[in-house]
Order: C-alpha cells, then structure tokens, then sequence
C-alpha cells in the first residue's frame, strides 16, 4: 500500500493539485475571475446573448481549470439572466454548467487534465489536441442550439468596469503550456504572474498573498490525500490480483484496440457515475487504462483523452455531483431539473463515442513522457 501510495507519479499528481488550488486562489483573490466575466460581457451582444454566455463560461473555466469555480461565480449571473430573458432558470444554469465542463475537460490547469495526463504519462499539449476534435465539434452544436432559442432581448446585461493586467495570469497560463511547458513550470509561472499582478496593484501585501497561497493549498488537501490512497489501493489489487481480474472482466469479448477505447470509456463513466467525482474516477480509472494500452497497443495520448471526456460528460449530468448541486442551491430549485438543459455533457458523450468509433485524432508521432521531459 504504501509503495502504490508513494509512486513518483501520486506524489508529483499530489504536488500538481496543490500548485493548482494555489493558483485558484491567488487568481480569485486578485479579481482575475471578475474581471474576466466582466470583460466578456461588455462585448457580448444582447442578440448572442446565450452562446454569449455559454462562451464565456467556456473561457472563465478553461483559464482557471475549475468547474466549480465557473459554476460558483457565473451561476447568479445566469440565474438573473434568465429571469430578464423569460427563460426557465433552469436553462441558463444548464448553460452555466455546460461551459463549465468545457474548462474541466479541456483547460490546461483542471485537475481531471492534470490527472488523466500524468497516470498515461504524456504531454499536456497532446492531450489538448486530441481533445479538441470532441470538445469543438460539441460546441459548435451547443451554440447553435442555443441560437435557436427565442429569446427577449430588451433586457440587456451590462458587464461591470475591469482591469486586463488581472487577467494576464490567465493569458499566461494559456501561452506557456501551448508553448509545450510541463505542468509544474505552467502552474509556477500562474502563480508567480498572479502574485506580481496582485502586488503591483495591491490586492495584497506579502504576508497576505502567502496566505492565499497556503489557502489555495488547503482547498486542494482532500483531493491530494484520496489520489495517495487510491495509489495504494490500486497496488494492492494489482498485489493481489484484483487488476488483472477487472481487465480479464472488462475485456472478455474485447478483440480489438477500438474494443479497449470502449472499456476505457465505459469503466471511467461507471466510476464517474458511482462516485461523483471525475478527478477520483480517472485517478481510479487510470493504472487500469495504462494496461489495457499495454495489452491492445491504445495511444496513451488517446486514452488520457477518453478519461477525460467521458469522466466530465456524467459529471456534468449527474444530479448528486457537485457541480449541480451548487448549480442549483443558487436559486433553491432542484439538480434534476437542470440535467436536462445540460446540453455540452450531453454532447460530449456522443463525440467522445464517435471519436472512438471512427478512430480520430489519429497520432503519426510516438508520444514523449512529460515526466521524462520534466525530470
């Protein structure tokens, strides 16, 4: 237990989560979340005003890497939105949700990213790419449904004033790891931009901003303490042959590597639904995936992806997640009655399925071990 429990791989995931929950904070307490929002909404027009916001859920979760924290900062504002619209509310929360799980599944910095990549061992930007072939395609769609929808325009939704240098941590965190940077050196320069953004405009003082940092951490301290325990889970099944029991299970009418992209998927939806939790469900789910590769000759770059798309899609459909509960404790209504507007989750799945059954993104390349590179 403890030789799973103290892997190279869980003790670097463990050091990444909380690096990242350091960059939330420290973003969050600078203004760089409300700032964003309030940016986007200035040059959103009032007659794109659904795909608008679909969009810049999209943009606040891909650039802080958190479901939760779109959720949390967008879900008053989608709320209120549709109440001047005459929408269901529970339609602009869907809509909040959604954009959400684009971020969760696509951002550099999200912790479900940062999970499938390192227990399959490749780079993030590879990751990325194969991504975008399903979470574009799943867009697309969603903005156009949306463009469907009838909407009063006459109430228009005016973004407050901003400051762009709160938002720069953000842009830098897109630029470095594009740029082909591990995740450790990604995270650093986020967390140090932030803190020289926030010093220069004196958002914080020294002793302050190394307490954001130290709380960032703390948010981030279960999630690191349950990835130590299912390491040593997971090597004691492997000890006592639980792992070679679940792949014999999973892959008994499996004769093909589309075969074990589907069991991949299946496995990681299954866990994802009986947990709630898509970060648990890959960091689970992945020392499973690594051997079915090994055994049906899978892309590691194609099967991070699949955890990732599969994992986010019931997470953002499940009603006891907490991405719905919080969701719809804005307005006291329900978490069941959003899962049915939670149109990108929805769309996601079956892109996710396609990808596997038509084979795309193909990789022409073998791929590089991001910790080989980092190390």
């Amino acid at each position: 237990f403890c030789k799973g429990g103290g892997d190279k791989n869980i003790i670097l995931l463990v050091l990444i989560f909380l690096l990242a929950g350091a960059f939330y904070a420290v973003t969050i307490d600078i203004g760089a979340r409300d700032a964003t929002v309030n940016m986007a909404l200035q040059f959103v027009p009032s007659a794109l005003i659904l795909p608008g916001l679909f969009l810049i859920c999209c943009f606040i979760s891909f650039s802080m890497g958190t479901s939760m924290g779109t959720i949390t900062a967008l879900s008053p504002i989608g709320a209120g939105l549709a109440t001047s619209l005459g929408l269901p509310v529970e339609m602009a929360l869907g809509i909040v949700v959604g954009g959400a799980m684009f971020g969760d599944n696509l951002s550099f910095v999200s912790d479900t990213t940062i999970a499938a990549t390192r227990t399959q061992g490749v780079q993030l930007k590879d990751k990325f790419k194969a991504n975008l072939m399903v979470a574009v395609p799943a867009c697309i769609v969603t903005m156009a449904l949306l463009l469907m929808v009838e909407v009063d325009t006459s109430g228009i939704v005016e973004g407050g004033s901003y400051d762009f240098w709160r938002i720069v941590p953000y842009l830098c965190i897109i630029a470095f790891a594009l740029t082909g940077f591990n995740v450790i050196s990604v995270l650093a320069v986020g967390i140090a931009s932030a803190c020289v953004v926030g010093l220069l405009q004196g958002s914080f003082t020294p002793l302050s901003m190394m307490q954001s940092i130290q709380k960032g951490m703390g948010w981030m301290q279960d999630l690191a303490m349950i990835a130590i325990t299912i390491g040593g889970i997971v090597a004691l099944m492997h000890a006592n042959g639980g792992i070679t029991w679940l792949i014999e299970r999973l892959t008994r009418k499996v004769t093909s590597k589309k075969g074990a992209e589907f069991s991949i998927a299946g496995l990681v939806s299954f866990l994802d639904i009986t947990t709630a939790n898509n970060t648990i469900a890959i960091v689970t789910a992945g020392p499973i995936a690594k051997d079915l590769n090994e055994k049906y000759g899978v892309d590691p770059r194609r099967t991070a992806s699949l955890l990732d798309i599969f994992s986010c899609s019931f997470q953002g459909l499940v009603p006891y997640g907490a991405q719905l509960l919080s969701a719809a404790a804005v307005v006291g209504i329900s978490p069941l009655a959003i899962t049915p507007y939670c149109w990108y989750p929805m769309l996601i799945f079956v892109f996710g399925v396609a990808a596997i059954w038509f084979g795309f993104p193909r990789f022409k390349t073998p791929q590089d071990d991001e910790l080989t590179q980092s190390a």
